[in-house]
Parts: structure tokens; sequence; C-alpha cells
């Protein structure tokens, strides 16, 4: 099990910090290369000078960036082994811890200001994709439990595989197939179970061709002549009918199925502009709690979007009940 994210900041060197993060990060005092190519040394061969004096990585290369996750998976988290299918979404670490400390401070808000921890506590992540990235920081830094479902085979595969290389993980983590691709919690959410979070990294596009000139433009402006996405990302990781909103409208309707058995539905948000219709949505929907928690990384802005169908009394017990583990 790592060490502490205290330990874990270089001593004897000022590193440039990342604005924003949220304070438990592991990486707001940014990157210790020399110790992540001393662990993972396939590294070195993408780590450079910026223009500021700092080692660093170019983060538009698909393959640098992946380098650079599986050196901090293995240094940061004890992880081995960790790989993705070429084409898939390559997750910016930082972001993804972060969105997770997000989520224990919210749990915290109803378990009487201590965040839980352990298995007991068991999260669903809608869209796990190839790299299983929450379940994997989720239960590293928290020790939750959590079911990942997914649409794509290639992305279960690859979640899999990370799975087995990593057996205490195997453990904490079940994986299910979503076989209906208009469903976002029906078909994998089993009647009797329960969970005290749902998280998902939403598409945010509405069709391909929208993500490849979401693309086209990000490269004409670095003044680059490549084609490819700097993170990767493919079909349903990037785009679906209606994009962020449609999906998230899908999400807010189906929750209320669920109304009873999750303490808080939980997703990201990318657009500003998409918060209006999406509170919209939660207050026609019932919801008893609505929270919008911003995001930052530098200059990237984003945000959580929290509710709970249950009154405040419920909640407190409904925390307090026996909940199904994971053999």
């Amino acid at each position: 099990m790592p060490m502490s994210a205290r330990s874990h900041r270089p001593q004897g060197r000022s590193l440039p910090v990342k604005v924003g993060l949220h304070p438990r990060n592991r990486h707001a005092t940014g990157y210790d290369f020399p110790r992540l190519v001393a662990a993972s040394p396939f590294l070195r061969t993408f780590v450079h000078r910026n223009a500021y004096g700092n080692d660093s990585v170019d983060f538009a290369d698909p393959e640098a960036v992946k380098a650079l996750n599986r050196a901090l998976l293995l240094v940061d988290y004890g992880i081995r082994d960790w790989d993705l299918p070429r084409g898939c979404l390559c997750p910016p670490i930082p972001g993804r811890a972060d969105y997770l400390h997000h989520l224990a401070d919210l749990l915290a808000s109803t378990h009487g200001g201590a965040i839980p921890r352990g298995s007991r506590i068991r999260a669903l992540d809608i869209g796990v994709g190839a790299s299983a990235i929450f379940p994997l920081l989720g239960h590293r830094e928290y020790g939750w439990s959590f079911v990942g479902t997914e649409l794509d085979a290639l992305a279960l595969a690859s979640a899999t595989r990370i799975l087995a290389a990593n057996p205490d993980l195997a453990r904490a983590v079940s994986l299910r197939r979503q076989t209906h691709p208009e469903r976002i919690f029906g078909g994998t959410v089993e009647a009797d179970e329960r969970f005290e979070i749902t998280l998902c990294n939403p598409p945010f596009y509405g069709s391909l061709n929208e993500a490849d000139e979401a693309t086209r433009r990000k490269w004409r402006k670095l003044g680059r002549g490549g084609t490819g996405r700097n993170f990767g990302g493919q079909g349903a990781e990037l785009w679906c009918e209606g994009g962020e909103t449609g999906f998230v409208m899908r999400m807010i309707q189906e929750s209320r199925s669920l109304a009873d058995r999750v303490t808080w539905f939980t997703t990201l948000i990318s657009a500003s502009s998409h918060l209006p219709a999406v509170q919209r949505a939660l207050r026609q929907a019932g919801a008893r709690e609505i929270r919008i928690i911003p995001m930052a990384q530098g200059q990237k802005q984003s945000r959580i979007v929290a509710w709970s169908f249950l009154a405040p009394a419920a909640m407190a017990a409904w925390t307090q009940a026996p909940v199904r583990v994971e053999p």
C-alpha cells in the first residue's frame, strides 16, 4: 500500500504547484520525475526540459502521457502493469484523483464530518473504461469497493487485465458489461444492491464528427500538424446522442428508480453552460439535495454535480444500515 500523500513529496526540491488541485491530491506539488524514471525507466524516453527549466513530458503525445501515467500509478499507488489498448482514453491522473477526493468530502458531510473508508463503502462507476482509473485510485486512497460498468468489450477486457495484474484490486472491484447502450443504470444494478455513491465522466460530444472537429481545433491552437488526440478516446468514451447534457439527462431520469438505494449520485460536467439545464432537470426529478462542486487543474475548469433523493433523516439512517459487500 502506498505511503501517505505527504510522504510522497520530494525533500529538498521545489516543484511547481498545480493550481486548484484538492489539498489531499498526491500530485498537487507536481511530478518528481527522477523518482518516477527510477521506478519506470521507460519514461526516460519522454522526459525533457520545458521552457521554464523543469522536467516535463509532451502532453500532446499520447505515448508520453501513457508512460507518465504508468509511472505515477506504480510509484504513488502501487499499481503494476497498467497499460491501455491503442486509441483508448488516457486519463489525466491528477484530475481523476481530484474527483475522488471531492467525493470523499461529500461522503464525510453525511458521516459526521469524517471521511468513510474501507470496503463497506460501495461506489458505482458508470463507464469504467479501459483504464479502470476511478476504482484503482478510489480503492488505493480510501479502501472503497467498486462496481464498474462498461459498454465496450475491448475496454472491459483491458480493465479486467489490469485488475488481474493486481490481485488485491481484483478482490475490491467488480466489472459488469452494459449491453443496453440506451441505459445508464438499468441492466447492471442488481435488485438488492445499494451504493454510497455513483460517479461518471460522461461523453462530451454529440457525434463523432463533432469530436473530430474539436480535436482539429486543439491541434491548430497548438500549431501542430497532428490529428490524434493527446488523451486518446474513441466511440462511447467521447460522444453519444445529445452529448454531455443528453447523457446526464438520461442519468437523472434513471436515478429516480434508485432513489432509495443510493446516497449520492454524481457526475462530472465539463461545460458550465450545461449547468442550468441539469439543475432544472434535477429539481423536476425531485432531488432533495443538489450540490455543485467546482474543480480546477491549472487553467482547466470543471465541476461535479451531486444529487440525492434522501431526506436528511433517511440519509443519516441509510449510512448506518448494513450494506452488501462483494465477496
